[in-house]
């Protein structure tokens, strides 16, 4: 019998296993409804604005930024308003997070062939695996490699590398499926794996070179197709 233990599919999770399209701009509404409900001096779409400018300011992954909205228009942080905005954003948040349809199918899919699987994800490690415990896909998985783990963010060749050893993968017979063309896909094929795209906005210069570079790149509309391909 031949041995694949060393055949590792990889996942992206936002936008490739679960649906992120407009949940966290939703989640972002309620939270600034309810704390101009609750007293925020503004009006929800100067306050929602003034969110965004520090989200952008402080990145996604910046675990305070409702400390700051307050700071920035009160002068100073009010426990009680970051509490309602924190908790709103959460529950809001986590009542939108579903998988796509034919995501758990594609799992079951592939473990059924004999692929170890695991998640490459440029985020906060305790987050990701939320994400995947609240979908209740987390026991598909035996690793979630983040870029808060690694230090770098993909595409860094560094990350394929940390998971493929974390994994003992076999860069030649292990794939990364993600929704970016260049994180997901150009990341994976520089560190020798091969990578399917799913739900991407892929542009027709982006398709022109993969097939110039002859890049073992292969695209499909939604996840539920890669058992056509596997």
């Amino acid at each position: 019998m031949m041995n694949n233990d060393d055949r590792v599919v990889f996942f992206d999770i936002d936008g490739t296993l679960l649906d992120t399209s407009n949940f966290a701009e939703t989640a972002r509404k309620a939270a600034i409804g309810i704390m101009v409900d609750n007293g925020l001096p503004l009006d929800k779409d100067e306050a929602y604005g003034v969110l965004k400018t520090i989200i952008r300011e402080k990145g996604s992954n910046y675990g305070k930024h409702f400390n700051v909205l307050t700071q920035v228009v009160l002068g100073h942080e009010d426990p009680m308003l970051v509490a309602l905005g924190m908790t709103t954003y959460h529950n809001v948040k986590m009542a939108l997070l579903r998988p796509f349809p034919e995501t758990i199918d594609t799992l079951i899919y592939l473990k059924s062939q004999g692929y170890r699987l695991a998640v490459i994800s440029n985020g906060i490690t305790i987050k990701q695996w939320e994400k995947l415990i609240r979908l209740n896909i987390n026991s598909f998985f035996d690793a979630v490699i983040t870029s808060e783990e690694v230090g770098k963010e993909k595409p860094n060749k560094l990350i394929y590398d940390v998971a493929l050893r974390k994994m003992n993968g076999n860069p030649e017979k292990s794939l990364m499926i993600g929704n970016k063309f260049k994180a997901d896909a150009l990341g994976a094929v520089n560190a020798g794996l091969g990578a399917i795209l799913v739900n991407s906005d892929i542009t027709e210069e982006d398709r022109a070179y993969i097939k110039k570079e002859k890049l073992d790149i292969t695209i499909v509309d939604n996840i539920g197709d890669i058992n056509t391909i596997l």
